[in-house]
Protein backbone atom coordinates (compact mmCIF):
# COMPACT_ATOMS: atom_id res chain seq x y z
CA UNK A 1 0.00 0.00 0.00
CA UNK A 2 0.76 3.17 -0.42
CA UNK A 3 2.65 5.40 1.94
CA UNK A 4 1.84 9.72 2.26
CA UNK A 5 3.10 12.32 3.94
CA UNK A 6 0.66 13.76 6.73
CA UNK A 7 0.10 17.28 4.30
CA UNK A 8 -1.26 15.04 1.43
CA UNK A 9 -4.04 13.89 3.54
CA UNK A 10 -7.41 14.87 1.58
CA UNK A 11 -11.17 14.61 2.41
CA UNK A 12 -12.55 10.94 1.33
CA UNK A 13 -9.30 9.38 1.97
CA UNK A 14 -9.13 5.92 3.48
CA UNK A 15 -6.18 5.36 5.69
CA UNK A 16 -5.04 2.63 8.02
CA UNK A 17 -3.88 4.22 11.35
CA UNK A 18 -3.27 2.74 14.62
CA UNK A 19 -4.24 -0.94 13.37
CA UNK A 20 -8.03 0.34 11.99
CA UNK A 21 -8.94 1.76 8.88
CA UNK A 22 -10.31 4.97 8.73
CA UNK A 23 -12.10 7.50 6.59
CA UNK A 24 -10.73 11.33 6.25
CA UNK A 25 -13.79 13.40 7.35
CA UNK A 26 -12.47 16.67 7.49
CA UNK A 27 -8.45 18.02 7.27
CA UNK A 28 -8.08 21.58 8.48
CA UNK A 29 -3.94 22.66 7.25
CA UNK A 30 -2.78 24.34 10.19
CA UNK A 31 0.31 26.71 9.73
CA UNK A 32 1.40 28.50 13.75
CA UNK A 33 3.61 31.20 13.97
CA UNK A 34 5.69 28.68 16.05
CA UNK A 35 6.45 25.26 14.96
CA UNK A 36 5.84 23.38 11.78
CA UNK A 37 2.33 22.99 9.73
CA UNK A 38 0.36 20.40 10.60
CA UNK A 39 -2.87 19.17 9.20
CA UNK A 40 -5.83 18.57 11.91
CA UNK A 41 -7.56 15.81 10.73
CA UNK A 42 -10.96 14.36 11.80
CA UNK A 43 -11.69 10.68 11.08
CA UNK A 44 -14.07 7.61 11.23
CA UNK A 45 -13.70 4.38 11.89
CA UNK A 46 -14.80 2.24 9.03
CA UNK A 47 -15.71 -0.92 11.26
CA UNK A 48 -17.61 0.69 14.37
CA UNK A 49 -18.13 4.24 13.56
CA UNK A 50 -16.29 5.80 16.28
CA UNK A 51 -14.73 9.04 15.50
CA UNK A 52 -11.19 10.45 15.96
CA UNK A 53 -9.13 13.64 15.56
CA UNK A 54 -5.22 13.44 14.91
CA UNK A 55 -2.46 15.53 14.28
CA UNK A 56 -0.22 14.95 11.33
CA UNK A 57 2.95 16.63 10.26
CA UNK A 58 4.03 16.65 6.68
CA UNK A 59 6.86 14.67 7.56
CA UNK A 60 4.59 11.87 9.10
CA UNK A 61 4.10 8.80 6.60
CA UNK A 62 0.40 7.38 6.83
CA UNK A 63 -1.03 4.55 4.85
CA UNK A 64 -3.67 5.00 2.34
CA UNK A 65 -5.53 2.10 1.63
CA UNK A 66 -8.06 1.84 -1.99
CA UNK A 67 -11.12 0.43 -1.64
CA UNK A 68 -12.27 -2.06 -4.23
CA UNK A 69 -15.42 -1.54 -5.28
CA UNK A 70 -18.06 -3.89 -6.46
CA UNK A 71 -21.73 -3.43 -7.94
CA UNK A 72 -23.88 -6.05 -6.50
CA UNK A 73 -27.74 -6.82 -6.75
CA UNK A 74 -30.19 -6.97 -3.50
CA UNK A 75 -31.99 -10.25 -3.37
CA UNK A 76 -33.43 -10.69 -0.07
CA UNK A 77 -33.58 -9.71 4.01
CA UNK A 78 -33.85 -12.43 6.62
CA UNK A 79 -33.45 -12.21 10.32
CA UNK A 80 -31.72 -8.73 9.85
CA UNK A 81 -28.91 -10.11 7.21
CA UNK A 82 -29.01 -8.78 4.12
CA UNK A 83 -28.03 -11.22 0.64
CA UNK A 84 -26.49 -9.17 -2.33
CA UNK A 85 -25.20 -11.12 -5.15
CA UNK A 86 -22.65 -10.33 -7.44
CA UNK A 87 -23.85 -9.34 -10.99
CA UNK A 88 -20.42 -10.72 -12.86
CA UNK A 89 -19.47 -14.16 -11.00
CA UNK A 90 -22.90 -14.59 -8.84
CA UNK A 91 -21.23 -15.21 -5.99
CA UNK A 92 -23.75 -14.49 -2.84
CA UNK A 93 -22.98 -12.38 0.53
CA UNK A 94 -24.53 -11.72 3.38
CA UNK A 95 -24.43 -8.18 5.01
CA UNK A 96 -25.62 -7.05 8.56
CA UNK A 97 -28.56 -4.31 7.51
CA UNK A 98 -27.02 -2.16 10.18
CA UNK A 99 -24.56 -1.38 7.91
CA UNK A 100 -26.80 0.92 5.63
CA UNK A 101 -28.28 2.31 9.57
CA UNK A 102 -31.58 5.16 9.09
CA UNK A 103 -30.93 4.37 4.68
CA UNK A 104 -32.24 0.60 5.25
CA UNK A 105 -35.75 1.43 4.11
CA UNK A 106 -34.53 2.66 0.70
CA UNK A 107 -33.20 -0.46 0.13
CA UNK A 108 -35.52 -1.81 -2.96
CA UNK A 109 -36.01 -5.37 -4.30
CA UNK A 110 -33.29 -6.06 -7.18
CA UNK A 111 -31.77 -2.62 -6.83
CA UNK A 112 -28.33 -2.65 -7.36
CA UNK A 113 -25.52 -1.19 -4.92
CA UNK A 114 -22.27 -0.64 -4.33
CA UNK A 115 -20.37 -2.35 -2.41
CA UNK A 116 -16.45 -1.07 -0.70
CA UNK A 117 -14.56 -4.07 0.29
CA UNK A 118 -11.40 -4.07 2.35
CA UNK A 119 -9.82 -7.43 0.81
CA UNK A 120 -12.74 -9.97 1.60
CA UNK A 121 -14.35 -7.48 4.03
CA UNK A 122 -17.31 -5.50 3.21
CA UNK A 123 -17.33 -2.20 5.05
CA UNK A 124 -19.50 0.00 3.58
CA UNK A 125 -23.28 -0.16 1.11
CA UNK A 126 -23.91 2.94 -0.90
CA UNK A 127 -27.48 2.69 -2.66
CA UNK A 128 -28.16 4.25 -5.45
CA UNK A 129 -28.44 8.64 -4.71
CA UNK A 130 -32.19 8.79 -6.17
CA UNK A 131 -34.50 6.00 -5.44
CA UNK A 132 -38.33 6.11 -6.14
CA UNK A 133 -41.06 5.87 -3.58
CA UNK A 134 -44.62 6.28 -3.79
CA UNK A 135 -47.17 8.42 -1.30
CA UNK A 136 -49.10 6.23 0.66
CA UNK A 137 -50.54 9.15 3.11
CA UNK A 138 -50.20 13.53 2.94
CA UNK A 139 -52.52 15.73 3.15
CA UNK A 140 -55.09 17.04 0.40
CA UNK A 141 -53.78 19.23 -2.27
CA UNK A 142 -54.81 22.94 -1.32
CA UNK A 143 -55.84 25.37 -4.20
CA UNK A 144 -53.90 28.04 -4.17
CA UNK A 145 -51.21 27.58 -1.49
CA UNK A 146 -48.23 27.98 -3.76
CA UNK A 147 -46.45 29.96 -1.48
CA UNK A 148 -42.41 29.42 -1.94
CA UNK A 149 -40.67 26.81 0.40
CA UNK A 150 -43.92 25.63 1.75
CA UNK A 151 -44.14 21.87 2.43
CA UNK A 152 -46.24 19.21 3.67
CA UNK A 153 -45.43 16.09 5.88
CA UNK A 154 -46.02 12.40 3.72
CA UNK A 155 -45.55 9.02 4.99
CA UNK A 156 -43.65 6.59 1.92
CA UNK A 157 -44.78 2.83 1.33
CA UNK A 158 -41.43 2.16 3.28
CA UNK A 159 -42.36 3.99 5.88
CA UNK A 160 -40.39 6.92 5.84
CA UNK A 161 -41.61 10.01 6.48
CA UNK A 162 -40.44 13.11 4.14
CA UNK A 163 -41.19 16.84 3.80
CA UNK A 164 -43.21 17.29 0.37
CA UNK A 165 -44.51 20.60 -1.64
CA UNK A 166 -48.04 20.99 -1.30
CA UNK A 167 -48.69 20.31 -5.04
CA UNK A 168 -47.78 16.52 -4.29
CA UNK A 169 -50.86 14.14 -3.52
CA UNK A 170 -51.52 10.86 -2.37
CA UNK A 171 -50.35 7.80 -4.71
CA UNK A 172 -48.14 9.91 -6.47
CA UNK A 173 -44.50 8.74 -6.97
CA UNK A 174 -41.49 10.93 -5.93
CA UNK A 175 -37.68 10.69 -5.79
CA UNK A 176 -35.52 10.74 -2.94
CA UNK A 177 -32.59 11.40 -1.89
CA UNK A 178 -31.28 8.52 -0.38
CA UNK A 179 -28.38 10.66 1.48
CA UNK A 180 -30.21 13.58 2.54
CA UNK A 181 -33.45 11.96 2.95
CA UNK A 182 -35.29 14.75 1.23
CA UNK A 183 -37.66 14.85 -1.77
CA UNK A 184 -35.92 15.84 -4.97
CA UNK A 185 -38.66 15.63 -7.47
CA UNK A 186 -41.80 14.38 -9.45
CA UNK A 187 -41.11 10.59 -10.82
Amino acid sequence: MPKINGNEIRPGNILEHNGGLWAAVKVDHVKPGKGGAFAQVEMKNLRNGSKLNERFRSADKVERVRLEQKDQQFLFEADGMLTFMDSETYDQIVLPAELLGDRRPFLQDGMTVHIEYYGDEALNVSLPQKVTCKIVETEPVVKGQTAANSFKPALLDNGVRVMVPPFIGQDEDIVVNTETMEYAERA
